[in-house]
């Protein structure tokens, strides 16, 4: 069996249900001093391969080369952790699927610019206040700090917690040699 297969049928069966975490996943990282960081962001599907966008002022952008992923299919009651591996999205890939995000989430992008990801600002009101006077470029393009990154998956875990005897099912893939080995976990 292949894992990423029932990961992305998991998934569609997650969304047809309108699951509001079927697109989102818990990105997990080391920063530099060793502590654990963890985040929501959005998980796609980019040419068949899973991604994520990230914008490279904001300190998650120094700690991606591992990450762990956590995605709970709430609807289905079933788990996911994935250790990754991650490539580079190509620019022109970035680029485009940068032009398919909502308005604010784009404007932020160049706000970073003033103040990067993640920095400190004196106040919620002065942050509106320097948002409302920012001035994009027309037409709005992305800019170079938009990165992606295609999740590959290494090891990815599925806990289905819906059984009949109470019992959960875990299951953990390994890829080795590119085939997935299968082993049975107790939960």
């Amino acid at each position: 069996m292949n894992p990423l297969e029932q990961f992305n049928e998991d998934r569609q069966r997650a969304r047809e249900t309108q699951d509001p975490y079927a697109n989102l996943c818990a990105f997990a990282t080391v920063d530099d001093a060793g502590a654990p960081q963890v985040r929501t962001l959005v998980l796609r599907d980019v040419e068949q391969r899973l991604a994520v966008f990230v914008n490279a002022t904001s300190p998650k952008w120094q700690e991606v080369a591992n990450p762990a992923v956590l995605v709970f299919l709430a609807s289905l009651n079933i788990q996911y952790r994935l250790r990754c591996t991650t490539e580079a999205v190509p620019d022109p890939i970035v680029r485009d699927s940068w032009q398919l995000r909502p308005e604010t989430p784009k404007r932020m992008d160049w706000f970073y610019f003033r103040h990067g990801q993640s920095s400190a600002i004196a106040s919620r009101e002065r942050l509106l206040e320097e948002f409302a006077t920012l001035a994009p470029p027309e037409p709005l393009v992305a800019p170079e700090s938009a990165k992606g990154l295609f999740l590959v998956p290494i090891v990815i875990e599925r806990l289905d917690l819906n059984q009949p005897e109470g019992v959960h099912d875990r299951r953990r893939w390994v890829r080795g040699d590119g085939e997935w080995v299968e082993t049975v976990l107790v939960p």
